[in-house]
C-alpha cells in the first residue's frame, strides 16, 4: 500500500471542516432560521431550497469539467478551490445578514438569491476538493482512509456548528435577544476561519501533472462516459434513492425536537450524539473495510442507517418526555455510528469507479464524476425539500405553537419511515447489482500499468 504522508492527508481534511460548519447551519437552522425568525412561509422556503439545489446540480458539471480541463500550473483542483472562498464568504453572509429593513416578497428574493449563491460558490470548493481526493492515491484501501479523514473535518466543523446553533437557539429563547445580530457576527467567524484552512490546504496539496489535460474537449461526451460506465450507472441509482431518503433528516431535526419530542433545548445534545460517533467511528471502519470489503460495508451501513431512523417513528406515541428523549438519543447515536462508514467508504467506491472509466477511455475527469454524482444527490435533496416544506404547510404546521397530532405524525413520518424505505431500498440495490470490488479493480489497475 502507497501510504499517503499524514500531513498532506490532515491538509486534504482541513477545508472539509470549514465546509462542514456551513453546510450543517444551512441545512438545520437555515430553515428554522427562517420561518420562525425572519417569518417566511414553509412553503416559500421548501421552494427556495429545493430551486436552489436543483440549480446547485446544474451547476456543478460545469464546475467538474471546468476543473478537469483546467490547465494552470498551479493545478487544475488547487486553482478552483483557492478561489472559491470569495464567493462563498459573500453567499454565506447573505444567508445569516437580510437586512433588517426588507419584508415580504423582498425578503423571500433575498433569501432566494442569497441561498442560490452560497450553494453556487461552495460547488466550485467541493467538487474539486473531492476530486483531488481519488487522486492523491490510487490504492484502493488507502482512499478509504483520505476520505475518512475528510469526513472527520467535515463531522468536526458539524459539531462547532451545533455550539452555535446552540447559541442561536438560546438567543431565540432569550427574551431580549438579537437573533439576527448573532447570527451575523459568526458568519464573520466562520469565513474568516474557511479563508484561513482553504490557504493552508492548497499551499500543502500537490497534483498529479500527468492527469491534467486528460479529458475530452466536449463536456457532453465527459458526461456520456459517466452514464456509459456501467459501476457509476448502480452508483447513481443507489444515491438517489439514498438521498431520497436522508434529505429530510437534516431539515426537520429541529422541528421534530421542538414540536414533537418537545424537548427543543436538547436539540444540539441529539445532533452531537449523531456527530460525535460518525467521526469517533472511521478508525474502526476502515480495517473493517479491509476484512469484509468496501461495498459489503457500505451495504451494511444504509441498511443500519434506514433502521436507525426507522424506530424513531413511535415517539409521537410516547408519553413520557424522557422516553421520547432516549428513543431521540439512540437513533441518533445509532445512525451516527452508520454514517461514519458511508462517509468513509462511499467516496472511496466512487474513486474506484473514476479508475474503471480510465480503463474504458484512457481519461481522469474526476471532477466530471463527482459533480454527475453531486447532481443526483442534489437533485434528490432538491425534492425532498421541496415535499418537506409543502408538508409542513398544508398539514397544518403553525411556527412556534404546540402541534396537533395530524402535524406530528406527518412530520415523523417523513423523518423515520421515509428514511427507513429508502435507504434499506438503497442497500439493497448496492448488494444485488453492485459487482465491482477489490479484485476487479486491481484487474482494471494492473491492465492500465500494461498500456502505459
Amino acid at each position: 500500500m502507497n501510504r499517503t504522508p499524514f500531513g498532506i492527508t490532515i491538509a486534504y481534511g482541513m477545508p472539509a471542516i470549514g465546509a462542514g460548519y456551513m453546510y450543517l447551519l444551512m441545512s438545520l437552522y437555515v430553515m428554522k432560521f427562517s420561518t420562525d425568525v425572519l417569518l417566511i412561509a414553509p412553503a416559500v422556503m421548501g421552494v427556495i431550497f429545493s430551486i436552489s439545489r436543483i440549480w446547485d446540480a446544474v451547476s456543478d458539471p460545469i464546475a467538474g469539467y471546468l476543473s478537469d480541463r483546467t490547465t494552470f500550473k498551479f493545478g487544475r483542483r488547487r486553482t478552483w478551490i483557492l478561489i472559491s472562498f470569495i464567493p462563498i464568504s459573500l453567499g454565506f453572509l447573505a444567508v445569516f445578514s437580510p437586512p433588517e429593513s426588507i419584508q415580504g416578497q423582498s425578503l423571500d428574493l433575498w433569501m432566494l438569491i442569497a441561498i442560490l449563491s452560497f450553494y453556487s460558490a461552495i460547488t466550485l470548493l467541493n467538487v474539486p476538493h473531492m476530486a483531488l481526493g481519488a487522486e492523491l492515491s490510487e490504492d484502493y484501501h488507502e482512499r478509504t482512509r483520505l476520505f475518512g479523514v475528510r469526513h472527520i473535518g467535515f463531522t468536526l466543523g458539524s459539531i462547532l456548528a451545533l455550539v452555535s446553533m446552540s447559541l442561536l437557539i438560546s438567543e431565540e429563547n432569550s427574551s431580549d435577544g438579537n437573533v439576527r445580530l448573532m447570527a451575523r457576527n459568526l458568519a464573520f467567524f466562520a469565513i474568516g476561519a474557511m479563508s484561513l484552512m482553504i490557504f493552508y490546504a492548497v499551499s500543502r496539496l500537490k497534483e498529479n501533472p500527468e492527469f491534467q489535460n486528460r479529458v475530452n474537449k466536449n463536456p457532453f461526451k465527459a458526461f456520456r462516459d459517466v452514464w456509459v460506465n456501467p459501476h457509476a450507472r448502480i452508483l447513481i441509482a443507489v444515491l438517489f434513492i439514498e438521498n431520497i431518503g436522508g434529505a429530510v433528516i437534516g431539515v426537520l431535526t429541529l422541528y421534530v425536537t421542538q414540536y414533537i419530542v418537545e424537548a427543543p433545548a436538547w436539540a444540539p445534545l441529539i445532533i452531537f450524539a449523531y456527530m460525535l460517533p460518525s467521526a469517533l467511528s472511521v478508525p474502526l471502519w476502515i480495517p473493517l473495510s479491509r476484512k469484509f470489503g468496501k461495498v459489503n460495508l457500505w451495504v451494511f451501513s444504509l441498511a443500519f442507517t434506514g433502521i436507525s431512523f426507522g424506530g424513531i417513528f413511535i415517539i409521537p406515541f410516547l408519553e413520557s418526555v424522557n422516553d421520547r428523549l432516549i428513543v431521540m438519543f439512540a437513533g441518533a447515536f445509532l445512525g451516527g455510528m452508520a454514517a461514519g462508514c458511508g462517509g468513509a467508504i462511499g467516496p472511496s467506491v466512487k474513486g474506484d469507479v473514476i479508475d474503471y472509466d480510465e480503463y474504458l477511455t484512457g481519461e481522469r475527469k474526476e471532477g466530471s464524476y463527482f459533480a454527475a454524482l453531486n447532481f443526483v444527490f442534489k437533485t434528490a435533496t432538491g425534492i425532498m425539500l421541496l415535499v418537506t416544506g409543502f408538508v409542513l404547510q398544508f398539514s397544518g404546521f403553525i411556527p412556534n405553537q404546540p402541534q396537533t397530532m395530524e402535524v406530528k405524525i406527518a412530520l415523523i413520518s417523513l423523518y423515520g419511515l421515509v428514511p427507513l424505505v429508502f435507504y434499506s431500498l438503497g442497500a439493497y440495490l448496492l448488494y444485488s447489482k453492485f459487482k465491482f470490488g477489490e479484485k476487479e479493480h486491481a484487474a482494471i489497475k494492473q491492465q492500465i500499468q500494461d498500456r502505459a
